[in-house]
Parts: C-alpha cells; sequence; structure tokens
C-alpha cells in the first residue's frame, strides 16, 4: 500500500489522481488531501477516500472524522509519496515543506522548478529526497533515461502541441479569445495551464524545469511542434540514437508511473500506432510566441528572474481570462516585469516569496494603472 499525500486534489491533476486511487484501492490510499478553495469538493474527496488529513487554505469547518490542519507539515506524516499538484507559485511551499519531511516528491507543480528550482533541488540532495516528475513530457524523459535522473545524454527534446493558435498569424493572435485559448486541441487541463500552453509560455517553463530535473544546461534542450501530442518526448544519446515515449494524450499515465516506477500497471489504453496515422514534426515558432522567448530569457538569467517572470505572467493570464486584456499583452506584461526588476541571487523561500508578490504587483499596475486597487 502506497500512502499519498496530495496537494491539489480538486484541480486536473488531483481529479486524474483520485481516478488513478479509484482504480487500484488496494495499492493507494490518501493519507492526507488538500485545495486552495473549493471545500465543497473536498467534502466529496474525504466522504469517499477517508483521508487522515485535510486542508483547505480558505477557512472552513472539516467533515465528520477528518482532523484539519494546522501547519503543512503535518499534511505529510504518515504518507509515503508526497503528490504535489497545487497550481501557481503556491506550491514551491507544499514542494518545499515535502522535502523537509523527507518525503519522496511526485512533483506536478511547474512553478516549484521554475521559481525555487535551486532551492528545491539543494534541499532534495541534503536530505536525500527523490523528485519524480509528474509532467507528461518530464516523465517521457525520465523513462527514456530508464528511470534515472543523473543518465548522460547529449540532447533532450521537449514536444509541444502547438496549442490552438499554432496555424493564426499575429494579427489573428491580437482578435483571440480566453474562450478560444481554453479550447487545447489534445489535453484536458486546467484554464491557467491551457493558456499558458496557448501562448507556448509552459513549454518555456518546462525547458527551466529539464535544467533543474535533469542537470542539463539550455544548450542541451530545445523544443519541437508535435500537434498530435503522441510522442511526449525524446532523449538523443552520443552515438547518435533517440528514445521516445509514445501514448495516447492521458495524464493519469504520468501520474501513476510517478507512483509505481519501475513497475507499470495497467492504465490507458494501448497505442495503436496504424489508428495514430501520420506524426508530424514542426520546426517551434517562437517569433510568433514571445512568451516561449521570455521565458528562456528569465532561465538563462536565473536568480529571481523566473519567479518575476512567473508571478507576472499568473497576473496577465488572470487578467486575459476575465477579458481585460488581448492575448498579445500577456507577453508585453511579462516583458515590462522582466524589464523592471533586477537579478538577484537566490537565498531563502521569503525572499522569492517577496519577489514573487512585488512582480504580482509590477504587473498588475501596468495592466490596471498604478492607481488601480
Amino acid at each position: 500500500m502506497t500512502n499519498i499525500a496530495l496537494i491539489g486534489c480538486t484541480g486536473s491533476i488531483g481529479r486524474q489522481a483520485a481516478d488513478v486511487v479509484r482504480r487500484y484501492p488496494d495499492r493507494f490510499r490518501f493519507t492526507a488531501l488538500a485545495c486552495a478553495s473549493k471545500a465543497e469538493e473536498l467534502f466529496a474527496l474525504c466522504g469517499e477516500f477517508s483521508p487522515r488529513l485535510a486542508y483547505c487554505e480558505a477557512a472552513f469547518t472539516p467533515p465528520a472524522g477528518v482532523k484539519a490542519v494546522r501547519d503543512r507539515a503535518e499534511l505529510f506524516d504518515g504518507c509515503d509519496v508526497a503528490l504535489i499538484a497545487a497550481g501557481g507559485f503556491a506550491g514551491l511551499a507544499y514542494t518545499l515543506a515535502a522535502i523537509a519531511a523527507g518525503k519522496k516528491v511526485a512533483l506536478a507543480n511547474k512553478e516549484s522548478l521554475v521559481c525555487g528550482g535551486e532551492l528545491v533541488m539543494r534541499a532534495a540532495k541534503e536530505r536525500g529526497v527523490e523528485i519524480v516528475p509528474v509532467d507528461s513530457e518530464h516523465s517521457a524523459i525520465f523513462q527514456c533515461l530508464a528511470f534515472r535522473r543523473d543518465a548522460r545524454f547529449e540532447r533532450l527534446v521537449l514536444t509541444a502541441s502547438g496549442g490552438p493558435f499554432l496555424h493564426k498569424t499575429k494579427e489573428e493572435l491580437a482578435r483571440v479569445t480566453a474562450q478560444d485559448a481554453l479550447r487545447h486541441p489534445t489535453w484536458n487541463m486546467g484554464a491557467k495551464i491551457t493558456v499558458d500552453s496557448a501562448t507556448l509560455l509552459n513549454k518555456g517553463y518546462e525547458i527551466i524545469e529539464a535544467k533543474w530535473l535533469y542537470g542539463a544546461p539550455f544548450e542541451k534542450i530545445e523544443a519541437v511542434v508535435h500537434p498530435e501530442s503522441i510522442v511526449h518526448s525524446l532523449v538523443y544519446f552520443a552515438d547518435g540514437a533517440a528514445l521516445a515515449q509514445l501514448g495516447y494524450p492521458d495524464m493519469r499515465v504520468p501520474i501513476q508511473l510517478a507512483l509505481t516506477y519501475p513497475e507499470r500497471l495497467p492504465c490507458a489504453p494501448a497505442l495503436d500506432l496504424a489508428r495514430a496515422g501520420k506524426l508530424t514534426f514542426l520546426p517551434f515558432p517562437a517569433e510568433k510566441f514571445p512568451c516561449f522567448s521570455l521565458a528562456l530569457e528569465a532561465g538563462r538569467a536565473g536568480g529571481t528572474m523566473p519567479t518575476v517572470l512567473n508571478g507576472a505572467g499568473e497576473v496577465a493570464v488572470r487578467a486575459f481570462l476575465e477579458g481585460r486584456i488581448t492575448f498579445p499583452a500577456i507577453a508585453e506584461t511579462i516583458q515590462d516585469a522582466l524589464c523592471f526588476f533586477a537579478r538577484e541571487r537566490v537565498e531563502c523561500y521569503d525572499q522569492l516569496a517577496q519577489t514573487d508578490a512585488n512582480a504580482r504587483a509590477h504587473a498588475h499596475a501596468f495592466i490596471y494603472g498604478s492607481s488601480a486597487s
């Protein structure tokens, strides 16, 4: 029995993790469930799975028989794996708390490594904690490296569907709406990550993640457009060979594998290559989607700049979803923040939290005006 503390239980990854546990109740059990604000959904999950602990960042009275936690660290008592699926910068605090508790981390929160990669990897090394990627692309690389993050390779290639706007012109992109952006062609995800996929900011985040997960310099990491989302990523080796991981787009596969590897259990329909047909690979259209280049710029600068990138990006995406700014203005907001803030060397979590708050405030003022409250 694998005991799981699920952080972000009401989000897209959390709901699919619940599917995995439902399928294998004799293999998996939730010891703790946590969410940001959807208390009613948390109540329902508690009634179904009976975790020892429940936590909602918005105040609520816990359901009968479930102990409410007073401190994040309590969430990891008695678990074998901390599945960090919380969205945004908020996930970093949970990742660091799980590492401090000495728990294996199944990491589905991009921002933990985008913003706090240096802190996370240093803490994991000091505590001897294993970090297992849950993102489909990084799970694919992990599989191609025979489940070894320290394996040698020549090049990592992350695949991207290209999102819903791959074939639109710059002029057309200026007129797209939030509803258009949320129509992802292959994946079913939460609103924030779906918009980040439409801007291709998400792929920039994944390149930064790859740097930390696999100790790879940026010149050894690249992205290619693969609209079918069948090949989830590739690894090239010194002899010229490349290994790829293929499968239908289904996040339950990397979630489950992070909990069971190297063992594999039935999960999703097997890939039928004849039915899949042609697999297409295209050059990455960075010039049309500036958020991707801004992410690489921040990643190469390092220090606190990726936190600035993410903080401004979260504010800009929310404004776009609310219909307050245009699609191109997401990149404009991020670029303004990256130009405004100076790089600082990363010292601690509190510093990153302050940087995140400052970047959000700056982005808010850029979008709404300095006098906006």
